[in-house]
């Protein structure tokens, strides 16, 4: 068995095993363990109580987190051309249509949201196979198919993100940056939650939210009293 590092034992000293911290204890703790040199995002894991084989309980959704994320997101808005001057001044990094789609035909992805309207799916759609895998693929249910172009820009700049629960019952998002405050990192982690408690299928049994976790990236995860995110 390897020895743990110097930093490995400040952090395994910090954490408790089996315990379940407050989102407030949480919130400050990911800022303590994290020893990586660069702005670290902060992560929530949820196991949910629920069978995403089954399309009634698929868990998808999208949320304005508080705080942002602390991304640079770079947006690439598929319109026409009476909507592109609206898309720029809301901050859209690339506007345009055709010259774009040619783009990603060509293999070009290098964008982290595609926003479009729903008269140009047509042409999207033979996109599938490049956009599904990255999971770029514009979807009304994440507000990236809208008329309201400008709109959906700013909400995605602003730190709007879109997620959805995986095959083994878990939804894994980034809610932040290490470099935020604990209570900017409650605040977000707070809002999220809220969303999946809203989006509880009717059909699913037994306990919702199993475990909530927050980890940053490559720290060891902390789990949660999924109570106190009810607290203030």
């Amino acid at each position: 068995m390897s020895k743990l590092t110097k930093k490995q034992k400040l952090v395994a000293e910090k954490i408790e095993a089996n315990k379940a911290y407050t989102l407030k204890e949480a919130s400050q703790l990911v800022k303590e363990i994290t020893t990586t040199k660069f702005d670290a995002s902060v992560d929530i894991d949820v196991r949910l109580g629920v069978d995403p084989r089954k399309a009634n309980q698929m868990v998808r959704g999208v949320v304005s987190l508080p705080n942002g994320t602390g991304k640079q997101v770079r947006v690439l808005a598929l319109c026409t051309s009476d909507k592109e001057a609206d898309a720029k001044a809301a901050g859209a990094d690339y506007v345009g249509l055709d010259e774009y789609i040619e783009k990603i035909k060509g293999g070009w992805t290098d964008v982290d949201v595609i926003i479009t309207m729903p008269q140009i799916m047509g042409k999207i759609g033979a996109l599938g196979r490049i956009l599904g895998p990255r999971g770029l693929m514009p979807n009304p249910k994440s507000g990236t198919v809208t008329m309201d172009i400008a709109g959906a820009v700013k909400e995605v700049k602003q730190g709007k993100i879109d997620f959805k629960v995986d095959k083994t019952g878990i939804v894994h998002t980034s809610i932040g940056k290490v470099s935020f405050t604990p209570e900017q990192i409650a605040g977000n982690a707070r809002e999220f939650m809220n969303t999946i408690m809203k989006l509880k299928p009717s059909s699913a049994k037994g306990t919702y939210v199993k475990s909530v976790y927050l980890s940053s990236t490559m720290s060891r995860g902390i789990k949660l009293d999924v109570k106190s995110f009810d607290e203030n």
